[in-house]
Order: C-alpha cells, then structure tokens, then sequence
C-alpha cells in the first residue's frame, strides 16, 4: 500500500465501499484494497495494469460511491476536477493523496479555504489529507463541458490541451499532398494531426490510435469524417486491423516528469511492425532525444527531411522485418 496511505488508515482514517480511486498509476500500491474498489484511469496502459490486478478499472465514472480517494495529477486544472469529481460522487470521505511536486500543499491551502481538512500527513516527499464530502463546494472546480483551442475541443490535462504543439505544425507543414489511402496517427491526441491527414488526396481510412481516453473522447468530437476510425489503445501494442500505407506520428516521451525515450523508441518500432514493405514513416520529435539509432534499426531509409533547433522530423520507408 501507499506508505501515506498506509499511515493514514493507522492513525485512524476509515474508508468503506463502495471505494472508488480516481487517477492510480502502477507507483500506486493498491494491492491492500478490496478488488471491489472502482479505479478511474483513462490511460490505457495504466488501466490495463490495474485490470490486471482484479480491479474494477473504468477510464471514466460518474456513478455515486460513499467513499473516494484523489491521487494527485500534475496537472493543476486536472487535479481539481478530479477534487470536484470525486466530491459529486461521494457521501463519505474524500482522500487526496499527492507529492510535493504535484501541488499537494498548494491544494492543501486551497481546499482548507472551503471545508474542515483531517491530516495532513507528511511522508514520502508528499502528503495526504482527507475531509468530509461537499458536493457543491468544488462545483466551480469541475472541468468545462467544452474547452477549446486553436478552434479544438480539447479537456485538462490532456496534452497541449491550451492550444496546437508547435512540434505537430511542424510535421502537418512538412506531410507531402499525397500520404496513402490507409493511414494510422499513433497517439493521435485530441486529433491535430489527424485533422490535417483526414484531408489528404486519396485517403480512405485514418485510423487514430491514443492511449488516453478524454484525449480520444475529443479527437472523436473535433473529427466527424466517416473514414476515421478511433482506438482507445496503447500505441507501443496496438496492432493494425488492416494493411497500413504511412504512419504519422508525434510520439510522447514521457509518462512522468523525467524524459523516457523509450516510449518514442517504442513508437518507431510500432509503426515498423504495422507497415508493409511499401510503407512510410513521417515523425517528428524534440530534437535532444535519441530516435536515430532505432530508426535506422527499424527501416531501410531513414531521413531527416526537416527541423529547426527544437524540433525534428523524419520520413523512414521500406521497415525491416
């Protein structure tokens, strides 16, 4: 279990079911929990992880429970929605549990202006606190029914959720008029890229493949063609229901706060698995991160076609078996 969690139950917190945990990734330990527990998390990977487990995982919940705890997000606008979803849907008591470098003591101070806090305990580099549910008390906490960018509807915490990433014009400026009639935009976000390929010459079915569902959930409202076709899905496993011509891709490179080029890494030989012997590749990515190597281990041609001191892009073709 959480040792913060752990803590808390010692000194004295009781939680009861119906428990949901909203936003566990696998550092969370929940394994001391009943498997009756609710876990919302839209991130497939993680969700997967705490399926695997026995959980009741669901990307997204509104159903009532009487006890809920919050694990802290990074994001500020995310981590009080979660406060203002999780106080909608309990009767009971509402756990936030967070590290220092997630805002908990700022929320801590927040949270304290609008209702009675027990705790907090420190330990870990972080802290947790519970209070009382307050349905009405974060109401004005709660995510936006629609939230737009650049004309895009986008939602907090999802990636470049305040407007378009300078790194995807980038690539759309770069894509030829011509890319294929079968196309996948691996991690595929709230649907910039896809909104660009979805014009393209020629193309009959765009398959959008992203990892986090609220993502996918605006991807799916911003793009209404009929040849789109959507995958909540982890793109480092998915697999292609048919034949792909061209790959396109602006890949993630992290999960936490620390760079993993492995996910990119793991991208790059995705999209070489899902293409023919005819297929391309059109990626582009931060320049400091090491993608050549992998490249040139997962295709036959690989060059870099554009770029500018922050950004790179790549078009790879004939992908090694």
């Amino acid at each position: 279990m959480s040792p913060r969690l752990d803590l808390a139950l010692q000194s004295g917190l009781v939680l009861s079911q119906p428990l949901t945990v909203i936003g566990p990734t696998p550092a969370n330990d929940l394994s001391s929990l009943s498997r009756d527990t609710q876990v919302v998390q839209p991130f497939k990977p993680f969700h997967d992880h705490f399926a695997d487990q026995g959980f009741a995982v669901t990307p997204q919940s509104q159903d009532p429970c009487q006890d809920a705890i919050v694990i802290l997000p990074r994001a500020k606008a995310l981590a009080r929605s979660h406060v203002q979803q999780a106080s909608a849907r309990a009767s009971g008591v509402i756990v936030v549990d967070g590290a220092k470098t997630d805002g908990v003591d700022s929320l801590l101070k927040e949270i304290r202006k609008r209702t009675d806090v027990e705790g907090p305990i420190s330990k870990a580099h972080g802290k947790i606190f519970w209070f009382r549910a307050a349905p009405d008390a974060f109401d004005d906490w709660a995510a936006p029914q629609t939230q737009m960018a650049d004309g895009y509807q986008t939602a907090p915490g999802v990636f470049s959720a305040d407007g378009v990433d300078p790194a995807s014009t980038l690539l759309v400026n770069t894509l030829p008029d011509k890319i294929g009639a079968r196309v996948a935009d691996l991690g595929a976000g709230w649907g910039f890229l896809s909104a660009s390929l979805i014009q393209k010459a020629g193309l009959r079915h765009l398959h959008l493949v992203e990892a986090d569902n609220i993502a996918l959930t605006c991807a799916q409202a911003n793009i209404t063609d009929e040849r789109a076709l959507f995958h909540w899905a982890d793109a480092v496993k998915w697999k292609a229901p048919d034949a792909l011509d061209t790959v396109v891709m602006n890949p993630p490179f992290h999960t936490s706060r620390s760079a993993e080029p492995e996910l990119g890494q793991g991208f790059i030989k995705s999209a070489a698995r899902n293409l023919p012997k005819h297929g391309d590749l059109w990626m582009v990515a931060n320049r400091h991160l090491p993608y050549e190597a992998t490249l040139t281990e997962s295709f036959a041609r690989v060059e870099e076609v554009s770029g500018d001191a922050r950004f790179k892009v790549f078009h790879a073709s004939r992908p090694r078996r």
